[in-house]
């Protein structure tokens, strides 16, 4: 294990010889294995989105097995699902890459002001499909944040106790927050934080605006001119607020996009001092070739083989 690993496993303390290992597992894998850094495949968009917004573009994608024979072969650190595509080829790709179970979900079927998702399955579940991690949404700016935030507690403690690592997607959003302000660099540099304090060992957030949305907030960020300007800086500032850059963060890849505009968010995530991307839509949704190429530049970008 070389030094940077065992830097970042030095910041969870507190966790368990088989939390620790599952992290270790996770980075240690794949293409970036042993550089701190992690590109991981996430599909829960059937469920969040439905099927033929999510796989309609690329048919493959509506079998499960498609997506962890594509983590595989890119080379990424983990793959993330919901109970039923994890279900679907945990056996027949055991041990292939370390696995994230997503154990809670919502659907836009009625998608209200204040979301509150489902959840869908349990640390039981994740240990018996040989996941190294559980995921879960919380949404901060929801009325029902509360709720998540103690379901998270609980799971967190189960899984800790069975030697699980926890990922949590931490994405801003509820009537109180303008559409604007679920991005906007204070709002989600305070979901961030959340997320640790929570207990998060990976925290996932969305690429911050430069958009200040909280007043209070908007006082503080002025007055102590912190740096927000670049996308770079403002990412350095959300991994600050995630205990001065002792948890590991990473951030979404979101909807479907322009190939330059994803290698530049790559690099300022990277010059950012972020630790990786979690990226979804923008592979999935392309023929495979295209994709192992795409997933392969991101990485080649995060290990600094490409500028």
């Amino acid at each position: 294990m070389n030094k940077r690993v065992q830097e970042i496993l030095g910041w969870y303390g507190s966790d368990n010889a088989g939390t620790r290992t599952n992290l270790a597992r996770m980075l240690g894998h794949g293409k970036l294995g042993g550089t701190g850094k992690l590109v991981i495949l996430p599909v829960d968009q059937g469920f969040e989105h439905g099927p033929a917004r999510s796989f309609a573009p690329n048919a493959p994608g509506y079998n499960p097995h498609y997506h962890f024979q594509l983590a595989i072969d890119a080379g990424c650190n983990a793959y993330a699902a919901p109970l039923g595509f994890l279900q679907a080829g945990a056996a027949e790709f055991a041990g292939r890459i370390p696995l994230i179970l997503k154990l809670n979900n919502h659907d836009v079927l009625h998608d209200e002001k204040d979301p509150l998702s489902a959840v869908t399955g349990s640390v039981k579940d994740a240990l018996r499909l040989g996941c190294s991690a559980i995921g879960f949404t919380i949404y901060p700016g929801s009325s029902h944040s509360q709720t998540m935030y103690e379901q998270l507690r609980a799971l967190s403690e189960e899984a800790r106790d069975n030697g699980l690592a926890v990922v949590v997607w931490s994405y801003p959003r509820g009537s109180a927050l303008s559409k604007e302000g679920e991005t906007a660099v204070d709002v989600v540099a305070y979901a961030a934080q959340i997320a640790a304090q929570l207990g998060a060992h990976i925290i996932k957030v969305k690429l911050p605006t430069a958009h200040l949305e909280q007043a209070a907030a908007k006082k503080v960020y002025e007055a102590e001119q912190v740096p927000i300007k670049t996308l770079a800086e403002r990412v350095r500032h959300v991994v600050q607020s995630s205990f001065d850059g002792c948890r590991i963060v990473i951030f979404s890849g979101g909807a479907k996009s322009d190939d330059k505009n994803v290698f530049e968010e790559a690099r300022a995530i990277r010059d950012g001092g972020g630790f990786g991307s979690i990226i979804g839509r923008n592979s999935f949704q392309r023929p495979r070739a295209d994709a192992l190429k795409f997933l392969q530049t991101v990485m080649g970008i995060y290990a600094g083989e490409i500028q």
